[in-house]
């Protein structure tokens, strides 16, 4: 799924986990009356777009492939956040999700992949397809997993176990991963 806008020149950016980061995980989180945002999420989001960075948006999305919700669900989703962020004045460059599963239910979607992360695939996608500035860029993710995914593409990850979104952000910013030039 792509959202994206025109690329403007390479820069640093910031890969974002969706459940457990910018939502709360309540579970296969597919509507929008299950969204509750994370604490800071749009703040954050609004921050990474001022200080120069791509914001992309990297998910497993297991509950395609165990038959819960469909592709269609998730796209509407994001596309729900997306309007939900250009409202508070915020944006998300690219969208990246991985519906398939090597145990899934739905045959269609039993596979290895590599965009499921722990493999890097999603990023790996995105940094074929925009102009990223590897050196500065990171992952903000909630599991082993996604801090997996971003150690394979080459980037930095960091857990965030909860919390004010925007300060788990700027605290990454002041520890060495400023703002591009």
């Amino acid at each position: 799924m792509t959202h994206e806008r025109a690329p403007k020149g390479r820069r640093r950016a910031v890969f974002l986990d969706r459940d457990g980061v910018l939502n709360l995980d309540h579970g296969y989180v597919h509507a929008p009356h299950q969204v509750d945002w994370t604490p800071g999420a749009k703040a954050a989001v609004k921050l990474l777009n001022d200080t120069g960075h791509y914001v992309f948006v990297v998910t497993n999305q297991a509950g395609v492939a165990r038959g819960l919700y469909d592709e269609e669900a998730v796209e509407a989703l994001h596309l729900w956040m997306a309007e939900e962020l250009a409202a508070a004045g915020a944006s998300i460059d690219d969208w990246r999700y991985c519906p398939f599963h090597p145990e899934a239910e739905v045959p269609a979607y039993r596979a290895a992949h590599p965009w499921r992360k722990p493999s890097p695939g999603m990023l790996l996608d995105l940094f074929a397809h925009w102009p990223i500035e590897r050196e500065g860029s990171f992952l903000v993710g909630d599991k082993a997993s996604d801090i997996a995914a971003a150690e394979a593409a080459g980037v930095k990850g960091f857990l965030f176990a909860g919390g004010d979104l925007k300060a788990f952000v700027e605290e990454r910013l002041r520890r060495g991963n400023p703002a591009a030039g």
